[in-house]
C-alpha cells in the first residue's frame, strides 16, 4: 500500500502519467484565445520590464476581481496582496491568526492543506460541519472559543457554494462576536452562484474578515498564477508584515499575463470554461453510468472536480487497482481532516482535463469497479 501523508502527496505520484485525474489543477488544453496570449509572452515580458509594477499589480487585480464580480475589492486601499499561490497565501493568513488566537472553527470536509497549515503553526482546530455551516448559525459558544471561523467556498471537494444570505447572517455573526472570517474562494470562478460581491457584503457586515482568491485552479498555464490576500480595515492581524517576512513581490510577467487571460474571461472564457467543466463532468458520469454501488455525491456541485462514492468498496483499495494501470485518482480520507473515515468509501476525479484523458480514465475506472463487483464475498 502507497504512503502518502496528504493529498498533495497522493497528487504528486500522479504528475508523470498520461492519465492524470487527481489534482484539481488546470490542465486542459489552452482555447484559441489563451494560446494567443501564450504567444504574447515575450511582449508581455517587454511591457513588465518597462512599466511601475503597482499599476501592472492593479490592473490585474482589477481585471481577474472584475470578471468574478467582484468589484468592491480593496485593491485601491492597500488592502490586496499578491502571493505565489493561494497556499502561500494560506501560510501568511495561518502565522497571522497565531499571534491572537490559538483556536480556529474550519470548514470540514475541506482539501487537507487548510487544515494542515493551520496545525502546523500551532493553532487548534474546531470542525464546523458543512450542513451547519450553510444552514443554520454557529453556536455562540463555539465563537466564544476561537479567533477565526474559515470556510472554502465553493467548497473542494464538495463543491457547496455559501449563498449570499447565508454569508451575511455569518458576517454578523463574527462581528456580534469580533472573530475574523476567513473566506478560501480559490473555486470561485466555475461556478456563477459564487459570483456576487462578497467585498461589498463583507465591508457593510462590520466582521473582520480575510478572503484567499487564486487564478491557479482555472487556466491551464503552467504553475504561474496568483494568490491573492485581501483584507479588511481593521482586521487587527500582521498580515503586511508577515507577507514581507515572506516575500518581496510577484512577478509583473505572470500579473499581465493573469490580466490578460482574465479580460478573455470576462469576454466569454469563464463561461466558455464552465460549459467544458460541464460537459467534462457528463462524460464522467456517463461513462460510469450503471456501475453497481456507485453514486455521484453532489449532484448539483459546478466547480472543476467530482467525488463518487464506491459503495462497500474502499477508496484505496480503488486507488491500488487503478494506479496499477497509471490511472490516478484522489482518495478522499484525508479531505474529512477531522474524522477521516467518513471518506474511506470515496474517490476524487479531477474534470480540468481533456476529454480523451477522462474518457480513458473513467474507461480504466468503470472497469476496475466492474471487476471488484464480480469478486466473491
Amino acid at each position: 500500500m502507497v504512503s502518502a501523508e496528504n493529498l498533495t502527496q497522493f497528487e504528486t505520484l500522479a504528475l508523470t502519467s498520461p492519465m492524470n485525474l487527481a489534482d484539481g489543477h488546470a490542465r486542459q488544453q489552452l482555447t484559441a484565445a489563451q494560446g494567443k496570449i501564450v504567444n504574447e509572452l515575450p511582449t508581455l515580458w517587454a511591457e513588465a520590464a518597462a512599466r511601475p509594477v503597482d499599476e501592472i499589480e492593479q490592473e490585474a487585480a482589477d481585471a481577474f476581481f472584475g470578471m468574478l464580480g467582484q468589484h468592491s475589492h480593496p485593491f485601491a486601499a492597500g488592502r490586496t496582496l499578491s502571493c505565489y499561490s493561494s497556499s502561500l497565501a494560506m501560510e501568511i493568513l495561518a502565522r497571522s491568526l497565531v499571534t491572537t488566537s490559538d483556536a480556529v472553527a474550519l470548514i470540514h470536509p475541506t482539501f487537507d492543506n487548510i487544515p494542515d497549515i493551520l496545525r502546523g503553526v500551532g493553532l487548534r482546530l474546531v470542525p464546523v460541519e458543512e450542513e451547519r455551516a450553510h444552514d443554520d448559525d454557529l453556536p455562540a459558544e463555539l465563537l466564544e472559543q476561537v479567533g477565526c471561523v474559515f470556510i472554502t467556498t465553493p467548497n473542494n471537494p464538495t463543491g457547496r457554494v455559501m449563498s449570499e444570505e447565508r454569508l451575511r447572517r455569518l458576517a454578523e455573526q463574527c462581528a456580534e462576536h469580533d472573530v475574523v472570517l476567513a473566506l478560501d474562494t480559490c473555486f470561485r470562478g466555475f461556478d456563477p452562484a459564487a459570483q456576487y460581491d462578497h467585498y461589498a457584503l463583507l465591508e457593510e457586515s462590520g466582521c473582520r474578515w480575510v478572503v484567499i482568491e487564486d487564478t491557479g485552479k482555472l487556466w491551464p498555464t503552467l504553475e504561474l498564477k496568483i494568490g491573492w490576500l485581501v483584507r479588511s480595515a481593521q482586521v487587527n492581524l500582521p498580515i503586511e508584515k508577515i507577507h514581507s517576512d515572506i516575500l518581496l513581490g510577484t512577478s509583473p510577467l505572470i500579473m499581465l499575463m493573469v490580466k490578460r487571460f482574465a479580460e478573455d474571461g470576462a469576454d466569454g472564457g469563464l463561461d466558455e470554461l464552465q460549459r467544458t467543466i460541464a460537459d467534462n463532468r457528463a462524460l464522467v458520469r456517463t461513462t460510469l453510468e450503471g456501475v453497481p454501488d456507485l453514486r455521484f455525491v453532489d449532484e448539483d456541485a459546478r466547480v472543476s472536480v467530482e467525488r463518487l462514492h464506491l459503495g462497500s468498496r474502499s477508496g484505496m483499495d480503488v486507488w491500488s487497482a487503478v494506479s496499477s494501470q497509471s490511472l490516478f485518482v484522489l482518495p478522499c480520507q484525508k479531505f474529512h481532516w477531522a474524522r477521516p473515515h467518513e471518506g474511506e468509501r470515496m474517490l476524487r476525479l479531477a474534470l480540468s482535463r481533456d476529454p480523451s484523458t477522462l474518457l480513458a480514465g473513467a474507461r480504466v475506472l468503470r472497469s476496475a469497479l466492474l471487476d471488484s463487483a464480480r469478486q466473491p464475498g
